[in-house]
């Protein structure tokens, strides 16, 4: 039997079972979690945890146990540990067998195991709602804040992007599905009009459409609006209340031709701003996929890159995203661990259209393709 390339998991370790545990599947290379991690952290680098030595500790049985495992004499390799924050850093990789894969609740493809070494910095107790992570059922008692939640996100969407699981310290298993990820953005510094993104856009789904007011599609407000309401038959209080009337009629403008002479001169403004519009700093196209959702593409200045993008030449005068979102028709399911059947169905035929529509945007704007996670995309993966 060949030695294994990296450590065996120490599962003997007492330290072990309080530290969380990214366990990732045959075919994963360390500097994949490197770049992973470049993509969230700004402080990443390796560093050494033991030098490499010979160690004896007793003979190892045929099948080991969770924790339990013993090795025979042998020249172990160097461990190393990957920094990603002031107090955090993840050390491995190392090797793990199916059995012991298994009995610590991992899957059982599991080759390669991380060990996670971060403060304990836990808040309040989880409020009910969505738990797409699962971080609320394995920390019933206290939510991960700070530097802990940071860490341990990363390592889920890590999880996420290469297929493997998360053992948190509690003891809890998190295995997320890689589909339930649908959303992308294309990050460059070229910013298209409107009308050009609307016609990328039409190559993939002909029925896309802007999702901008139209001159003329806004006449005011109602009659039934505002002091219009008073008195009107089915019409509704004045928004305030009484106490919005009486300052209006203590501060307003009482004189009628004032009045009037404002409302012309409001008119104008906006006649005015409705022939010559400002240019566009955001817009979105959207397509109506029926029983599946919504499909939109937002667009606007990007506020904050991915750290692994920030010192490229090309993004230091700004950058644009165009994101492209897939939103169900049960918005809710989307924070769901374990979604329902119509969710996942829908999701299967919406995410092939964000990837098509991303893949356009890329191949004519340049630049990037992020994920929801800010791990940069391969457009040839898509």
């Amino acid at each position: 039997m060949a030695e294994p390339t990296f450590p065996r998991l120490p599962l003997d370790d007492p330290t072990l079972a309080d530290r969380h545990l990214l366990a990732l599947p045959a075919g994963v290379e360390p500097e994949e979690v490197e770049v992973l991690a470049a993509s969230r952290f700004r402080t990443v680098g390796w560093e050494d945890v033991t030098p490499e030595t010979t160690t004896r500790t007793g003979m190892m049985p045929a099948v080991t146990a969770a924790f339990g495992i013993r090795t025979v004499g042998r020249r172990a390799p160097r461990v190393r540990a990957l920094r990603l924050a002031r107090l955090s850093r993840l050390a491995g990789p190392y090797s793990i067998e199916a059995q012991d894969a298994v009995a610590l609740g991992l899957p059982a493809s599991s080759v390669m195991v991380w060990v996670l070494e971060a403060p304990r910095e836990r808040g309040e107790r989880p409020w009910p709602g969505g738990d797409r992570e699962g971080l609320k059922r394995a920390f019933p008692d206290g939510l991960p804040v700070r530097e802990e939640e940071r860490v341990l996100r990363w390592l889920v969407a890590t999880a996420r992007r290469l297929c493997g699981a998360v053992r948190t310290q509690t003891g809890v298993v998190l295995t997320p599905d890689p589909d339930a990820a649908t959303d992308l953005t294309v990050l460059t510094d070229r910013w298209l009009e409107p009308a050009d993104v609307l016609a990328l856009v039409q190559r993939v789904q002909p029925r896309a459409y802007l999702s901008v007011a139209t001159p003329g599609s806004w006449t005011g407000p109602t009659v039934l609006a505002g002091r219009g309401s008073q008195g009107a038959v089915g019409g509704s209080p004045e928004a305030g209340g009484s106490g919005l009337r009486a300052a209006l009629e203590q501060h307003g403008v009482v004189d009628p031709d004032d009045r009037r002479r404002l409302m012309a001169e409001a008119d104008a403004f906006d006649e005015l701003m409705l022939a010559a519009p400002p240019p566009a700093e955001a817009f979105g196209v959207l397509v109506d996929l029926g029983v599946d959702g919504m499909l939109a593409v937002e667009v606007a200045a990007c506020e904050q890159l991915p750290p692994l993008m920030e010192d490229l030449p090309w993004t230091k005068d700004g950058v644009v995203a165009y994101r492209v979102r897939w939103e169900p028709f049960e918005i809710e399911q989307i924070e769901q661990e374990k979604p329902s059947l119509g969710h996942r169905v829908a999701r299967s035929r919406s995410a092939p259209l964000v990837a098509g529509v991303a893949k356009v945007l890329q191949a004519a704007v340049g630049g990037e393709i992020a994920d929801e996670a800010d791990f940069l995309v391969d457009p040839a993966d898509l």
